[in-house]
């Protein structure tokens, strides 16, 4: 049996969901499939425990396009946005703790608690982000240029952004070219004096990376983690999942859960559409795939079809998984030490640089943090629906867990880190233990398992200026791939991953284009 469509989209993610959205809003007939018997992706919010639900593996929405949610027009799907990101709060063992706003004026009274020299640094600091930001959004809220045909339209775009780099003046220009390929520690640095305001801005240039704050290159993290940020969905990754769901039902899509892609149908290097793992046959002369690319050009396509140094190159793409995600059932929200009082919605853990690169030391060597850096969201406190009443969850991203553990990853060294995770928590939250009613573990290598995302890896590969500027692969450019038809659409594409949207848009964008 087989159907007829003008476009097969692969995930339901919220790249693959946005992807839909805009084809079928210039009139093609798009199905979506997704594996999963839920949509979402890394995005999903389910039940880990009765009457709990997460915020999904990634619960980070703050950098979700503004001109996304526009051109879908999420607002009327009842998508709604925060006036601002929440701030996130960096507990200590001896001090107030610091609760860190992206906004000057908002953090002039927590920065000046702890060094009155930073308060105006970081007045300083956040103009030239603003004055640096128009470049770095030309070049990541626009489809790359191919290098290899350099059309009128790929010459045009690169002296556009050439210009408006050119036009923040000489000394501005080379000070990006000089912090671009840093170590995010050395230029956090060179503007602050407190170690506290130091690890808030250099915990999310290492999040999801092979990295530590000493590693070369780490700067362009923080750089992409400070300017790419908007605000928040209210709701969460959630609502943000409804809305992108309502947006493309509204337009005709048709999305099956529980489908998952047997293989790719080719025919003389082009694609005529996929056969589904249960033998039924989707036509179509477009498909855009938003799962890992490894797991689409590697699992779902024979090895003969692959050109061989297209081959080599994506088995150099690099994926290392170095995150565990551990959800947390609670019965009210503990007191932290410093500030009993405080419930802030983000709480992030490391007091010093060197905190940050000993989390990240024995990545390298295959072994898992003892004293893991903790990105912890509660977000209950914004939506309280996600508990019972009174209680909360704790939707955390441990780092570092390498997915290729020496010994591998058998449960009883989950539970070891489990245990180091908490220790790490209770120094801050002391007796969380009394508090929990419930708790997931995910190691890098369940998250492979369930989400497929290859090496266990959140965003569909690192977070480094190799892969970047080129992603996934030099064969891959603007979301094509040597397939004709055959189409990247995830976080695995320009500009990476993360809940933005961005590569879903930027990809259809492409292919309505050509």
């Amino acid at each position: 049996m087989s159907s007829r469509y003008d476009a097969v989209v692969m995930g339901a993610g919220h790249n693959g969901l946005t992807t839909a959205a805009y084809l079928a809003k210039s009139g093609k007939k798009v199905v979506v499939v997704e594996a999963r018997d839920v949509i979402g992706g890394l995005a999903a919010g389910e039940e880990f425990h009765p009457g709990y639900r997460t915020a999904g593996v990634l619960h980070d929405t703050t950098a979700v396009r503004k001109w996304v949610i526009d051109d879908l027009e999420l607002r009327k799907h009842g998508l709604e946005t925060r006036k601002a990101p929440p701030p996130a709060f960096i507990p200590q063992m001896e001090g107030p703790g610091y609760l860190h706003f992206r906004d000057a004026r908002a953090a002039q009274k927590e920065i000046g608690a702890h060094s009155k020299h930073d308060a105006e640094s970081y007045r300083q600091y956040r103009a030239f982000i603003r004055k640096i930001s128009p470049v770095f959004r030309s070049v990541f809220d626009e489809a790359p240029a191919d290098t290899d045909s350099l059309g009128l339209a790929d010459l045009w775009g690169l002296g556009k952004k050439a210009l408006s780099l050119r036009m923040l003046g000489k000394e501005d220009m080379m000070e990006i070219f000089r912090i671009v390929p840093m170590c995010v520690a050395d230029w956090v640095n060179e503007w602050f004096e407190s170690d506290v305001l130091r690890v808030a801005l250099a915990g999310p240039a290492i999040f999801n990376t092979m990295t530590g704050p000493w590693s070369p290159g780490s700067n362009l993290n923080l750089l992409m983690s400070e300017i790419l940020v908007d605000s928040a969905v209210a709701g969460g990754p959630a609502a943000l999942t409804e809305a992108l769901e309502k947006a493309a039902r509204a337009q005709g899509v048709e999305i099956r859960t529980g489908s998952p892609v047997g293989h790719l149908k080719l025919a003389e290097g082009r694609i005529e559409g996929v056969i589904l793992a249960n033998g039924e046959a989707l036509e179509a002369s477009l498909v855009a795939a938003s799962c890992h690319p490894k797991h689409l050009f590697l699992d779902l396509l024979p090895s003969r079809a692959l050109p061989i140094q297209f081959e080599q190159n994506l088995l150099g793409y690099r994926s290392r998984g170095v995150v565990a995600k551990i959800n947390l059932a609670l019965n009210g929200y503990p007191q932290i030490r410093c500030r009993p009082e405080f419930q802030p919605e983000i709480l992030r853990t490391g007091e010093l640089i060197d905190d940050l690169e000993r989390a990240f030391d024995p990545a390298k060597y295959r072994m898992f943090s003892v004293e893991p850096m903790l990105d912890i969201w509660v977000p209950t406190v914004e939506n309280p629906a996600l508990a019972p009443a009174g209680h909360h969850v704790f939707s955390i991203q441990a780092h570092f867990a390498p997915y290729e553990l020496e010994g591998g990853w058998k449960e009883a060294r989950k539970e070891e880190f489990f245990d180091a995770a908490m220790s790490v928590l209770n120094r801050y939250v002391p007796g969380i233990a009394e508090y929990i009613v419930a708790a997931e573990v995910w190691s890098p290598v369940d998250l492979e398992e369930q989400y497929g995302v290859k090496g266990g890896h959140l965003h569909h590969g690192e977070h480094a200026i190799d892969q970047l500027v080129v992603r996934p692969v030099p064969e891959c450019p603007r979301y094509e791939t040597p397939f004709e038809g055959l189409y990247l659409c995830g976080s695995g594409s320009h500009p990476g991953g993360g809940i933005t949207c961005a590569p879903g848009a930027l990809a259809a964008r492409a292919m309505l284009s050509d």
